[in-house]
């Protein structure tokens, strides 16, 4: 229930405000808007404004909405108020009306992002996990504990990390822009414990050799970066696990399997994980070392035999509340939206070319999945959600398809350029393209969601 409810109060909220773009421009341009709807179908409800000509509704399908506008080319106009149609309008009028739309959903987005900034966000520390073996990250020389002081693409000027997920918005960037990432850490367990201790050096991830086509999960493990820093510590300890056999108790320290001293959590988890037999576990439990003989159960799974415990490994990360000032907050709102942005013209670019996997499409059932988890998280994640879809519905709708608001720009610069407007049957033939193209796109994104949700 929480999924369908957050999914349709995001598609109420983001609809209504790109509606709601080109209903205000409109208005402002002279324009009479004769229907302002939200959702398609048979109205629920509906109402009207005093003193105004427009006629409010929300539709029983919550699936888009439109701005009906008085034109001469879909029905007879009264000469008194010829004025007042929208093929009236000088060229600039129409196309601001148009882009209004897309405009609004990132003008959300910006306010969404900063009042996130404001009310401020929980986040993990920038406290590295010991890396995946083999990955980047280990070959650059991090060996986990490290905290992430500062970082920058290339040779830009470096900029302070604040927290785990700020660094990897960062490498996601990074990897998926076929660009560099430098990092200014501190080592030491000290440093993973929160404590700046010892001089800062300098770590040269090369991202931009993976020629990146996905931001997946497969993606950090080639980085070699999965997570924040967490204690190498044993939780709740399973009946008839492996764990209990062994007599692992819960808030054990693990300090070294055989040869191998553990870091971290996550440096314990790939060592369970890989485990072949019995091995020597040393752990620190009260104040004392143990040493005791762990055989982990061999399961097979996707076709791999992986080491299990039955017991929970690790702690919770270290955790940082992220919260910026009025300016700030909204400046990287602003500078959130425009990498967002950015980020998803490239992906778009990147799959028309077949550089990138059209898995990156997701439909509605993939969107309303991610409501309801964020939903469930709290407000806070919830918004930014609702910023990201926000950010990817302004985008989409600007693309130069015939169907959406960036094809009947395009249609606006042919005319500023040749003086007059597409022709009606180049304009059937463009808007059927349009639709065959949005059709194909929606179509892939829907069995992509299928996919996932089967998977």
């Amino acid at each position: 229930m929480l999924t369908l409810v957050a999914f349709v109060v995001a598609l109420g909220i983001l609809i209504a405000i790109h509606e709601y773009g080109h209903y205000r421009v409109a208005v402002a341009c002279g324009v009479k808007v004769l229907k302002f709807s939200v959702g398609f179908g048979k109205p629920i409800f509906t109402w009207r404004l005093k003193n105004r000509p427009t006629e409010f509704s929300i539709g029983m399908l919550p699936l888009g909405g439109y701005v009906k506008m008085l034109d001469e080319r879909e029905g007879p106009v009264d000469p008194a108020e010829r004025h007042l149609a929208f093929n009236n309008r000088p060229l600039g009028a129409r196309a601001a009306i148009v882009a209004a739309g897309p405009a609004a959903n990132l003008l959300l987005a910006i306010v969404l992002y900063a009042i996130v900034n404001w009310s401020g966000l929980q986040e993990p520390q920038p406290l590295l996990a010991s890396p995946v073996a083999g990955s980047i990250a280990e070959r650059a020389g991090l060996r986990g504990g490290e905290r992430v002081q500062q970082a920058a693409f290339d040779d830009e000027a470096l900029q302070e990390v604040r927290s785990f997920e700020d660094l990897r918005w960062r490498l996601t960037r990074a990897a998926l822009g076929g660009r560099d990432v430098r990092l200014e850490v501190t080592d030491g367990v000290g440093a993973a414990q929160g404590d700046a201790i010892g001089p800062s050096r300098s770590v040269l991830l090369p991202l931009g050799q993976l020629n990146a086509a996905d931001a997946d999960a497969q993606l950090f493990r080639k980085i070699g970066i999965l997570g924040p820093w967490t204690q190498a510590v044993i939780g709740e300890v399973m009946p008839g696990g492996a764990a209990q056999k062994a007599d692992l108790r819960m808030d054990d320290v693990v300090l070294r399997i055989g040869n191998q001293p553990i870091v971290d959590g996550q440096q314990l988890r790939e060592t369970i994980r890989a485990s072949k037999g019995t091995e020597s576990w040393q752990v620190l439990r009260a104040g004392k070392t143990f040493q005791l003989p762990v055989t982990p159960e061999i399961r097979q799974e996707a076709g791999q035999s992986i080491g299990r415990i039955g017991a929970y490994v690790g702690t919770p990360p270290a955790m940082v509340t992220v919260r910026y000032g009025p300016l700030d907050g909204l400046w990287n709102g602003a500078l959130r939206t425009w990498q967002v942005s950015v980020l998803t013209l490239k992906m778009m670019g990147k799959m028309l070319i077949g550089e990138a996997s059209l898995k990156n499409l997701s439909g509605p059932l993939t969107i309303a999945d991610y409501a309801g988890k964020s939903a469930s998280i709290g407000w806070s994640a919830y918004l930014l959600f609702l910023a990201l879809i926000s950010v990817s519905l302004g985008v989409l709708n600007l693309l130069p398809l015939p169907v959406l608001d960036g094809g009947h720009l395009m249609y606006y610069l042919w005319e500023a350029v040749t003086g007059k407007s597409v022709s009606d049957a180049w304009m059937d033939r463009l808007q059927r393209g349009g639709v065959a193209i949005l059709l194909g796109m929606m179509s892939v994104a829907l069995f992509n969601d299928v996919t996932r949700l089967l998977g």
